[in-house]
């Protein structure tokens, strides 16, 4: 019996595991997180929605354009006029909304953080929940620098990844009641290196305070990212209401995110990695680039490979 456990229910896991389905697999998608969609991924307080991380999504291959009209005709997602005279794909209600129906029918668990992979005769070892658990393959969808930590440093494959860089990035997520200068700005050189109207995105419901996202530069983000996330609230809000034009007693929710591995700066050139047998697979955006659609096509093809391997 083929069983296949993904660890890691970003994008490319989830990529990974609807292609299996569809080909009549049942693989099962782990992943420590109380959410799904890795980056793609939404806050929501005093009734906002916060998309502390990817902003948007846009396609440039056939078959991820074809993905996103699908999630589009759905509802799942649709076009956002983002005020620079360019028009992106967000999810809808939230950009979370696209991991959820990625994953609707798939058997996803959160909260279950696998500590170890381990070869097991011809089968993978996994532990998970203090117990070892069996399976035929194994596809690793964690950020390039977390292989060593489940497969073991020393590992054949964590030396093949070793040249993949991230950039982490600080997020500001803050409620604040006012009209809108603007609806996004991007300004690469600036601390706050793109700051975005949440609330101007379609399907979002209209408050009082709109739903305000600011993404700090790499120099601010690199400089800080050990800081508590009080102290980079601190930091990013004045910075935040001075690009706004609005003084800090119009905020009325704020808070930070940090992201360690935000955006992959050099990745590993091709779709994915396997071992000589096709049974572990590493997979992810760091195979291919800072794009949603790295992650996608990273995890689709990691599934093609797989299903052919099993003909």
């Amino acid at each position: 019996m083929i069983r296949v456990a993904i660890i890691g229910a970003g994008i490319a896991g989830l990529a990974c595991a609807r292609r299996l389905q569809q080909a009549g697999l049942q693989p099962l998608v782990l992943d420590k997180g109380r959410g799904i969609g890795g980056r793609v991924a939404t806050r929501r307080a005093n009734g906002l929605h916060f998309d502390h991380g990817a902003q948007y999504v846009t396609a440039k291959g056939d078959k991820f354009t074809a993905a996103l009209k699908g999630l589009i005709a759905r509802g799942n997602a649709a076009p956002w006029a983002n005020g620079t005279g360019r028009t992106q794909i967000v999810g809808t209600p939230s950009m979370s909304s696209i991991p959820k129906a990625l994953a609707a029918g798939l058997d996803v668990r959160t909260g279950v953080q696998v500590t170890n992979v381990q070869r097991d005769g011809l089968r993978w070892k996994l532990r998970f929940g203090d117990t070892d658990h069996t399976f035929t393959h194994v596809v690793v969808t964690v950020p390039a620098p977390q292989v060593g930590g489940l497969l073991g440093a020393d590992h054949p494959m964590a030396a093949r990844i070793a040249s993949v860089r991230f950039a982490p990035c600080l997020t500001l997520m803050a409620g604040i009641v006012g009209p809108a200068p603007f609806v996004s700005r991007r300004e690469p050189d600036d601390p706050l290196a793109w700051i975005s109207n949440n609330g101007s995105k379609p399907g979002r419901s209209r408050n009082e305070a709109i739903a305000w996202v600011a993404q700090a530069g790499l120099d601010f983000s690199s400089k800080n990212l050990e800081d508590g996330l009080p102290q980079i609230s601190a930091r990013m809000l004045p910075l935040l209401c001075d690009s706004l034009g609005v003084i800090p007693d119009k905020v009325i929710h704020v808070a930070a995110h940090r992201w360690r591995y935000a955006r992959v700066m050099d990745p590993l050139g091709q779709p994915f990695l396997s071992t000589s047998d096709a049974t572990l697979y590493l997979g992810g955006d760091w195979c291919l680039g800072a794009r949603v659609e790295a992650a996608w096509t990273s995890g689709s093809a990691l599934a093609e490979d797989l299903l052919e391997h099993l003909k």
